[in-house]
């Protein structure tokens, strides 16, 4: 009896420390109200910042002249290299150690500049790639056509090679959502949780991983749709608009000559 019962007991154990459904239900509200929307703005901005960080680095790193692309290579491989906590530990606790205070003492601002910073050394990357991948041709004709070479990169060159790097972009956005909840570290004050810390909150009053789950599902809430958003949009941006073809039309076909009855006898 003991031995069948077993079997039980650690199921039930596995449920119960994984998927308590009141502990979800108790959970769930505070991490909708305040840990998903402190995630989509500490995301959204690491995300602003990353790609506008990326866009200067991009175009040194395409500098015919070393002592340009240097600085942004050094970025890069730093920033690329070093472990994401390490980054935001510096960022969010060695700036305001070391007087540097552009947000004061609000953790909030530091938690997205840093992880805008990892995020623009990826992204940077994936830039260049995709600009690098665009036909030099672009470029010739658009100089040829009286554009100064920023104005040709940038209405020309850069947005192809943009389109053409969507999805890996989606993965590096993706990548920033999940990675900003390494922010609990700089000790976000109340109102400022993400979904990480409400979920660790409840995890180390409860002793109980439920809440895990269910910040799990928050996350999965947006990493999924945008996926899917930004595939789409590359496959219409590859294929096009989808356009009724026109009716079809009987071509006009040419008539034969009527026989001249002029000159035959009567």
């Amino acid at each position: 009896m003991a031995l069948s019962s077993s079997p039980d007991l650690a199921s039930n154990a596995l449920v119960n420390t994984f998927f308590d459904g009141d502990l979800i239900a108790r959970t769930f509200p505070r991490l909708i109200t305040e840990g998903l929307l402190n995630t989509v703005v500490i995301a959204s901005g690491a995300i602003v910042v990353g790609v506008l960080i990326a866009l200067l680095a991009a175009m040194l790193l395409l500098s015919d002249r070393w002592w340009i692309r240097l600085p942004a290579r050094l970025y890069v491989d730093v920033f690329r290299g070093l472990p994401v906590i390490i980054t935001v530990m510096l960022v969010g606790v060695g700036l305001p150690a070391a007087g540097i205070r552009p947000f004061g003492t609000d953790p909030f601002g530091y938690a997205i500049l840093a992880i805008g910073i990892i995020s623009g050394a990826y992204t940077a990357e994936i830039f260049r790639s995709g600009i690098q991948s665009v036909d030099p041709g672009q470029l010739q004709a658009a100089r040829s056509l009286g554009l100064s070479y920023l104005k040709a990169m940038r209405l020309v060159v850069v947005p192809q090679g943009i389109r053409r790097v969507l999805p890996a972009m989606a993965g590096q956005f993706v990548k920033d959502i999940k990675e900003s909840s390494l922010v609990y570290l700089l000790g976000l004050a109340a109102g400022q949780r993400e979904l990480y810390f409400i979920a660790q909150e409840e995890v180390a009053r409860t002793y109980n991983s439920s809440p895990l789950i269910a910040a799990g599902l928050c996350y999965l809430s947006l990493t999924i749709p945008m996926t899917y958003l930004v595939n789409r949009l590359d496959r219409r941006l590859r294929e096009g608009p989808h356009r009724r073809a026109p009716a079809s039309v009987e071509p006009d076909l040419p008539q034969p000559p009527v026989p001249s009855t002029a000159g035959e006898p009567r």
